[in-house]
């Protein structure tokens, strides 16, 4: 019987004889309970390990020779009602979902191209973190709606499991999100930098090695952390079905030593962010000398939204690292304190979800961006140099460019006219000047003579005997001489 008490199980009440048992008002056969290894424990459940069934106040189930019951409720369907762990975990569904929308909508907004992409700044690097936020709201709607089953069910069963495992699962894809913003932004002061000298940063320097690394190194803190908590035997948190059960299976293995070091990964993974916003400083802001002073320049240069996201993913990971010491206010536990678990592990997720949201919104995307500081770049050598640049309206007045292919045609041959074009607008567009009339070249003249033709003497008649394919014939060419010739006069193209 003492170990029977350790288990927390009861005896069979006893019926009217011996092989009868009464068990809330309703008579089972102890035969058959023993055959199928029914045991009755004290919380009002007759369970085998396969098959369980609620046996108090209107729950009167009863069994058949063959081991079937008739009228059976599951141990594991809703009983209770929704309560606070229940009700905030809907409401922070909801949100979750809202915040993808709007995320997209970012993922839009960023991710597009203006400029041809460059393999030293890839697009793809600027949508990671609305990728890895989207991931995070969906862990938060899934876990949320979970825990109302939570709250509902007379024992714990897999409802805890997926509730807790993807609240576990938002860690490292907030870590990451938070590292990619970050990361990001410090990429956007490279690109920045490059666009007005390309050739100040190098990337074989002590920075680009630098940024070389930090990432593996960040990734590989945030991995270890999914690692030590995600993969592992998840059965024993579901054992809370009664008090001891609760501390011989579900404390220690919520509490265990992996719970503890995936805690400690994480706190590493957010001290490399902090380390890569102050390398971004460092290296893309002006520079202060001294303790004090860098401290104040972190402090004015760092962006506003790294001023809140950090220290809100810094108290989700210092809740990770007390839940794992401390199992009474655990996520695991299912009867934990509701303001635990959503003030200090759901809310900063979401917050940090909602204020990159807000600052995307606002900011540009980059590739306009830098357009219009080109642009602002080339009216300042403009205004060096001295160089007015005409309004915007003034190609459009003066251009044709609201005109369509059609339309530009007819507008050239209008420019010209039709009918007897030469004639009308030739004349008066064309204005040549006095050209000198060209001599008439030889008509049989041989390009492949090897002797060349003497040139007649000026002011005389000359006679020039020309063969061709032996027969003879003669030329004759009168010049004048120049100082008697009057140069022709030419008006237009007909003239020549």
């Amino acid at each position: 019987m003492p170990l029977f008490n350790i288990r927390e199980l009861v005896q069979f009440p006893q019926g009217e004889n011996s092989t009868d048992v009464l068990i809330n008002h309703v008579h089972f056969n102890r035969t058959a309970l023993n055959f199928f290894n029914y045991t009755l424990y004290d919380n009002g459940t007759l369970s085998n390990g396969s098959s369980c069934y609620l046996t108090f106040d209107a729950y009167q189930p009863s069994m058949l020779w063959n081991g079937t019951f008739i009228n059976g409720t599951s141990c594991y369907d809703p009983y209770y009602g929704i309560k606070k762990r229940g009700s905030l975990g809907v409401a922070f569904a909801c949100l979750f979902a809202a915040s993808i929308m709007f995320t997209l909508v970012n993922l839009r907004k960023h991710g597009r191209l203006f400029l041809p992409s460059e393999k030293r700044f890839r697009a793809v690097g600027r949508r990671w973190q609305w990728y890895w936020l989207t991931f995070v709201a969906t862990c938060g709607i899934i876990s949320g709606v979970t825990s109302v089953d939570v709250d509902r069910n007379y024992l714990q069963n897999l409802a805890i499991v997926l509730n807790t495992f993807f609240y576990y699962l938002m860690m490292p894809g907030l870590l990451a999100a938070v590292w990619e913003a970050v990361r990001h932004w410090g990429s956007w002061q490279e690109r920045q930098t490059c666009d007005r000298d390309p050739f100040l940063l190098p990337q074989d320097d002590r920075r680009g090695k630098k940024e070389f690394f930090m990432p593996l190194v960040f990734y590989m803190f945030a991995w270890l952390n999914f690692f030590m908590t995600i993969p592992r035997p998840w059965v024993n948190i579901e054992y809370q079905r009664s008090p001891q059960q609760q501390n011989d299976y579900a404390k220690p293995s919520g509490t265990d030593a992996r719970f503890k070091a995936g805690a400690f990964l994480a706190f590493l993974a957010w001290c490399m962010i902090c380390y890569s916003l102050q390398h971004s400083i460092h290296y893309y802001k002006p520079r202060n000398r001294g303790l004090w002073n860098s401290f104040i320049g972190f402090l004015h240069w760092a962006p506003a939204k790294f001023l809140l996201i950090i220290p809100l993913t810094a108290v989700r990971v210092g809740y990770d690292i007390a839940s794992s010491f401390e199992w009474s206010i655990s996520p695991l536990k299912y009867d934990v304190n509701a303001g635990w678990m959503y003030g200090l592990g759901y809310a900063p997720a979401f917050l940090v979800i909602l204020l990159v949201d807000i600052w995307g919104y606002f900011d540009p995307n980059e590739d306009r961006e830098l357009l219009r500081l080109r642009a602002e770049r080339g009216r300042t050598i403009d205004a060096e140099l001295g160089l007015n640049q005409k309004p915007t309206w003034w190609s459009k007045l003066h251009g044709d460019n609201h005109l369509s292919a059609e339309s530009r045609l007819k507008a050239m041959t209008t420019e010209i006219g039709g009918g007897r074009a030469t004639q009308r607008n030739l004349e008066r567009t064309i204005e040549l000047g006095t050209m000198p009339a060209a001599r008439p070249r030889e008509e049989h003249e041989d390009p492949f003579s090897d002797e060349a033709a003497e040139e007649p003497p000026k002011g005389r008649p000359t006679t020039t005997l020309s063969s061709d394919d032996g027969e003879s014939r003669r030329t004759s060419v009168r010049t004048m001489s120049s100082t008697t010739s009057r140069p022709q006069q030419v008006r237009s193209m007909l003239d020549i």
